[in-house]
C-alpha cells in the first residue's frame, strides 16, 4: 500500500469517527460510497467492490461504537433500558441480513444504498418532530424494531443510528439520549454484521490481498485506529451545538457520496 492510500484511510477514519459521536451514527454512509470508490481505483475486483466496502465498513464500525458509546456513556445519554429490549432483534436481524446482502450483486446493492441514504438525508433535512403522545413500544414490539433495524443495517453496513433515532426520537425520547443509546445499539449490530460478512465472504474468489471474507483488514485496522480518536470529540460537541444544523449539512454529504458510488458502481 502507498503512502497516499495509508493517509487517505486514516483521513477517511477522522470523518468516520466524528461524525458517528456527533450524530449517533456508526458511520457506514460515509464510509461505504468512499471505500467503494478508493478499492475501484486501487483495482479491486468490481463483482465485489460494494461487498468489500460493507463488510469493511461493519467491522470499523465495531471500535467507532465502543469509543462513541464510551463517550455517550459518560455524559449518561445512554437509556439502556432500551439497548437491552432492541438488542436480541438486532443481532438477529442484522446476522440475517449479511446473507441477503453477499447474495445480491454489487449493482442493486449499489442502488439499495443510494435509494436509503436519500431517505436519511431527506429525513434529516426535514427534522419531523414526534406526537407528544407517543410512548416506547414494550419489550416484544422493541425487539421486532430491533431485527428491522439489523436487517436494513446490515445491507448498507450503517450502525443503525439513521433508524434508530428517529424511532426514539418518534416515541419522545429525548434527542441526546436518542443519540446516546444509538450509539450503544451500534455494537451489536457492528459484530452481528462484521461477523456475517467474514463468514459469507470467506469462500469468495478474487478477493483482493489481506482480506478476509468481505473485510479488507489495511482499510479495517486504518479507519478504526483514527476513529477511535475522533468519536469521543464528536460526541462532546453533540451536546454543545446545533445538531438539527449539522444534521442537514451531513444530509447533503450522503447525498454527494451515494451519487458518487453510484457512478463508481455503474462506471464502464
Amino acid at each position: 500500500m502507498t503512502i497516499e492510500w495509508l493517509a487517505a484511510y486514516l483521513v477517511l477514519g477522522a470523518f468516520v469517527g466524528f461524525f458517528a459521536g456527533l450524530l449517533g451514527v456508526g458511520g457506514g454512509g460515509i464510509m461505504v460510497p468512499v471505500l467503494a470508490t478508493m478499492f475501484a481505483a486501487q483495482d479491486f475486483p468490481r463483482e465485489h467492490l460494494v461487498h468489500l466496502a460493507l463488510g469493511t465498513s461493519m467491522a470499523a464500525i465495531v471500535m467507532t461504537s465502543i469509543a462513541s458509546l464510551r463517550a455517550h456513556h459518560a455524559h449518561g445519554a445512554v437509556r439502556w433500558d432500551i439497548v437491552r429490549g432492541i438488542a436480541p432483534g438486532v443481532l438477529i436481524g442484522t446476522f440475517a441480513g449479511t446473507f441477503v446482502a453477499s447474495r445480491v450483486a454489487s449493482a442493486p446493492l449499489a442502488i439499495f444504498f443510494g435509494c436509503f441514504m436519500g431517505y436519511v438525508a431527506l429525513q434529516m433535512i426535514l427534522n419531523v418532530k414526534p406526537k407528544p403522545s407517543r410512548e416506547l413500544p414494550g419489550s416484544a414490539g422493541l425487539a421486532g424494531v430491533g431485527a428491522g433495524i439489523g436487517l436494513v443495517s446490515a445491507l448498507v453496513a450503517i450502525g443503525g443510528g439513521s433508524l434508530s433515532v428517529p424511532f426514539m426520537t418518534w416515541c419522545n425520547v429525548k434527542m441526546q439520549n436518542a443519540i446516546g443509546t444509538s450509539a450503544a445499539i451500534g455494537l451489536p449490530i457492528a459484530l452481528a454484521g462484521a461477523a456475517g460478512y467474514l463468514i459469507n465472504g470467506w469462500a469468495s474468489d478474487g478477493l483482493p490481498e489481506w482480506s478476509v471474507g468481505y473485510v479488507y483488514l489495511p482499510a479495517l485496522v486504518l479507519v478504526s485506529v483514527v476513529s477511535t480518536f475522533t468519536a469521543p470529540l464528536g460526541a462532546r460537541l453533540a451536546h454543545r451545538l446545533p445538531v438539527a444544523t449539522l444534521k442537514k449539512i451531513f444530509a447533503g454529504v450522503l447525498v454527494v457520496l451515494s451519487l458518487k458510488m453510484l457512478h463508481t458502481v455503474f462506471a464502464s
